[in-house]
């Protein structure tokens, strides 16, 4: 069934008043962490566990209405409705908890595998740009890294890092999760750039910045 947008505000009290679990998630294609929220809402809504499950697409300043309504402040916000009654919400981006407070509706159970899964998705979307590393943007603990580190620190663009030494379940976990055995890794809003040879092509060809900024 995929996310369905809505578009009408007589729609939107239709879908939400079915017995089905519906999962209505407030956006604005201005706000770029929605697409954060959509992304996983469409891999979810692809799953069979999920068949049952409306995941509507509710543009919150379009429908400023029902927007006032639930006190939406900002974007993305995700409410879970039953029969027309909200039965939990999540404020801003924690894809995380999205994941589960779904799993969790629909009587999912999660192996670890996919446990470990919806805990990457959500470091790697913690931040614009993430960055995997041996130590600390500060503390580098491989010359890789350290390499790394300087060159994203010249483009002068927000980005946050995780030691994967500080945790073995990531650090082996990512490298099959993104098919990419080596760190250290980059990621912008989500998708993997690559490691330290990949961000030298992109210095040399004067692409780096417009990369990362997206």
């Amino acid at each position: 069934m995929g996310v369905v947008s809505v578009t009408t505000a007589d729609e939107y009290t239709k879908l939400i008043s079915s017995s089905r679990l519906s999962v209505a998630i407030f956006s604005a294609d201005s706000a770029e962490q929605c697409k954060q929220v959509a992304d996983v809402a469409a891999d979810l809504a692809g799953k069979p566990e999920y068949a049952d499950v409306q995941f509507l697409s509710v543009p919150a300043e379009e429908l400023s209405e029902i927007s006032l309504k639930h006190q939406i402040e900002a974007v993305p916000t995700v409410i879970f409705f039953r029969g027309g009654s909200a039965v939990d919400r999540i404020d801003g981006v924690d894809i995380a908890a999205f994941t589960a407070k779904c799993a969790k509706l629909v009587g999912v159970v999660a192996s670890d595998k996919e446990k470990l899964e919806e805990r990457l998705r959500a470091l790697i979307n913690r931040h614009p740009v993430m960055i995997f590393m041996k130590g600390t943007r500060d503390a580098p603990r491989c010359g890789f890294s350290k390499q790394l580190i300087a060159i994203v620190n010249e483009t002068g663009i927000s980005y946050d890092t995780f030691d994967i030494l500080t945790d073995e379940d990531v650090r082996q976990g990512l490298k099959t999760f993104s098919d990419w055995p080596t760190y250290p890794q980059v990621y912008a809003k989500g998708e993997l750039i690559g490691g330290l040879d990949i961000i030298k092509e992109l210095v040399a060809s004067g692409e780096l910045k417009e990369t990362l900024s997206g």
